[in-house]
This record gives structure tokens, sequence and C-alpha cells, in this order.
């Protein structure tokens, strides 16, 4: 059965490869919590853009299992009816302790198979997930977890299976476990995944593309008194998008990318992290990516509740702007207003620097509606615009006017 299968198993850790190459760059298949979005629309974009980049369809996660596991219970059962039918040499043709295939286990040397089959399922698990975990505390890292958790449990039930099956199944299943734990250890060689063009490491939904980020990548920082390297390694979140904001001044977007991605490695909930991330990513195009980070940031703010602290209020003004922004970008009108309403219903903040980004979202919101025929709407916004900053005038009146023709 391996032989049959290794092809497939083969075959299996190349869609894998694939898989995990493009899914960090796909949209999330669920919408992030008050973002605006059914689940349906998310579900629907999130395969579109699948499709467009041509990831393999995600059953590959449960490909081999869902052809190995019925091969080992069909098995399995045709072998435990062939004993307990008493098959032509099951009674006499075993080998020390277990002579007759046909009883299950017993006497002082019974429980070496069954101790056997549950040790060989423990370490088959830990060989499986070993290195799938990414410490970033994502969904699917917790699912991870979790199943993980439950096949280790599992080898209580196994352990009590296995004193209740005729010795000949047991043969089956020690020789089945025995020839999964080689194949893993053999398909985790370097030689042999070099030979078979698979990828340094074991490719799954649970493994984040962190290497370029956790490498010791060196960042130049100047101070009063001396130029000297810091390891970004050893910066924190805060500083981190500190140092990215240099270099978005500098235009070295590429630096400022990783810097904010190793940020939001080791600060996830980082607002401002998210939202430059995404002001980013739209400028250079990513504009799928970018409405995901700004939603995610969005999602983040209003977890607990509308915020109230000025920073959190000013992230939560800014973020939405740029998802309303990022929505319109890819023709989706309804969706970017929703984001925009999102800051046009808050109250005027006070801080001077949140306020500009208030009305600036205002002017934003006006222009949506004015585009989709909400022209009325459109210039009760901008006359609370006027009153704030007089030099919007001209726009209103322009509004005006078109309203009354």
């Amino acid at each position: 059965m391996r032989l049959a299968l290794l092809p497939f198993t083969v075959l299996q850790l190349h869609k894998l490869k694939r898989i995990g190459e493009l899914l960090p760059k796909l949209p999330r298949p669920f919408p992030p919590p008050m973002s605006g979005r059914t689940f349906k629309d998310q579900f629907q974009h999130f395969r579109r853009e699948k499709s467009a980049a041509g990831c393999p369809s995600l059953l590959w996660f449960i490909a081999s299992f869902a052809v190995q596991v019925p091969c080992f219970l069909l098995w399995l059962t045709t072998i435990r009816r062939m004993s307990l039918d008493h098959h032509d040499g099951f009674d006499w043709g075993g080998t020390l302790w277990f002579q007759n295939l046909t009883e299950v286990p017993n006497g002082t040397l019974g429980p070496i198979f069954p101790l056997l089959i549950a040790g060989l399922h423990f370490v088959n698990v830990q060989v499986s997930f070993q290195k799938m975990f990414t410490r970033t505390g994502d969904t699917f890292d917790s699912l991870a977890k979790y199943y993980k958790l439950y096949l280790e449990i599992l080898t209580l039930p196994i352990l009590f299976i296995s004193f209740n099956l005729p010795q000949g199944s047991l043969v089956y299943w020690l020789s089945n476990s025995s020839l999964s734990l080689l194949q893993q250890i053999s398909l985790k060689h370097p030689y042999i995944r070099k030979k078979l063009e698979l990828p340094d490491r074991d490719t799954s939904v649970f493994v984040a593309k962190q290497k370029e980020l956790d490498s010791s990548e060196e960042v130049e920082i100047n101070t009063s008194r001396e130029s000297r390297k810091i390891a970004a390694q050893n910066l924190s979140a805060k500083e981190l998008v500190n140092v990215s904001i240099k270099f978005l001044a500098k235009g070295q977007k590429d630096m400022a990318l990783r810097l904010l991605r190793l940020a939001l490695d080791k600060e996830p909930d980082h607002a401002r992290a998210l939202i430059l991330l995404g002001q980013t990513q739209l400028q250079n195009g990513f504009l799928s990516e970018a409405t995901e980070n700004f939603e995610c940031c969005i999602s983040k703010l209003l977890l607990n509740g509308h915020p109230t602290e000025v920073e959190d209020v000013d992230n939560l003004i800014l973020s939405s702007a740029w998802a309303g922004v990022a929505c319109i970008r890819q023709g989706k009108y309804d969706e970017g207003i929703v984001h925009l309403e999102r800051v046009a219903v808050m109250k005027e903040p006070e801080d001077p620097k949140t306020k500009a980004h208030y009305y600036e979202a205002l002017i934003l919101f006006s222009s949506a509606l004015y585009n989709v025929g909400r022209k009325a709407e459109a210039a009760k916004y901008l006359r609370i615009v006027v009153a704030y900053d007089p030099s919007y005038r001209e726009l209103l009146e322009q509004c005006e006017n078109d309203d009354n023709t």
C-alpha cells in the first residue's frame, strides 16, 4: 500500500508547496468581524483571487488522509474478518509469542503489540507536526494545536482497541505504523526532498513564510552623535514601525514592508503597522491585500466596543477611510461607502491631528456619495467640511449646482 500510494503522497506535497507559496498572498476566506462584508461576498472574493492566482484546491490538505485511512481501515477489518473466520494458516502461521493469529493478545508477552502500536501512533503524531507551529496566534495555528492534541489523546483508545483485536490484525497495524514513520522520516530528509523537488521544509496551511523576516536583518539608525547598526530582531514593534516610516520617506518600500511585517509578527494587533502596511500595498496596487489589512485593523479596534483613546480613534478613522478608498478603487462602492460612513457618524474629535483626518475622511465620503448619484447627501457633508475649512467651498458649490440641475 505504501509503495502504491507514494507517488500520490509526493504529488500532494508538491500541491501543498504551491498552496503554501500562494495562500499568504490571498485574501482571507472569512470576513473580519465588523468589517461590513458578508460571508458570501468575502468567500466569493477569496475564490476569485485563488482561481486567478492558480492556487490548487485546499482539499489537497486532506487528500492523503482521505485515501490512506479508508485503505487502512478496509485492510484492517478484512484481516480481522479472516482471523475470526480462521482463514487457512491463521491459527498456526504466526511466530515467536504470537503463534496463533486468530487470538487476541494474551499472556505475559501479549501487551507487546498494543504498546508498540500505541507508541508508534504517538511518535507519528510528533513527527507529523514537527515545526508546524509559527507562534503567530492565528486561527490555523490554533486549529493545528487542537488537532495534534486530539491525535495524542487517541493514543489511549488505540491502546485499548489493540487489546481486543486478533493478533493477525495487529501484525498488519504494526507494519503499517512502522512504514508510516519510515516514510515520514524519509520525506523530511533534505537529500530526498531535493531529489523529489520538494521544499526545504514542510509546507502546510499552518506554516507562515517568515524565514526572510526572521533573519537577522540590520537597519541603520542615525543618532545625533554617531551612526550605528541595530538588528531589527531586537527592536520592539513600535520601534520597527518608526524605522519603517523613515524608509518610506526615503522611498525604500521593500525594506519598509519587511519591517512592518516583522512588527506584526511581534505584535499582531499593532494598528499603526496594519495601516502603514495597507497604505504601502495600496500604493503598489495590491488592493485586496491592502483592504484586508485595513479591515483587520478596524476589527481589532472595534473588538471591545468603540475606542475612546485619542490614538485608537485616529487609527479607526484612518483605517476606515483607507479601507473605503481601497474598496472604491476595486469598484466596490457599496463596501467603500460603508467604511467611510463609519467615520461620518462619529463625533468630531477634539485632537487637532485626529480632527484633520476626520474631515479628510468626510471629503472622501462626500466624493463617494457624489459618484453614486447621492448628491444631496454629498452636499450635506461638504457643508460640514466647509465650516471647518472654507477652502472647500468651491467643491460644495459645484456639488449643489449639480444637485439642482
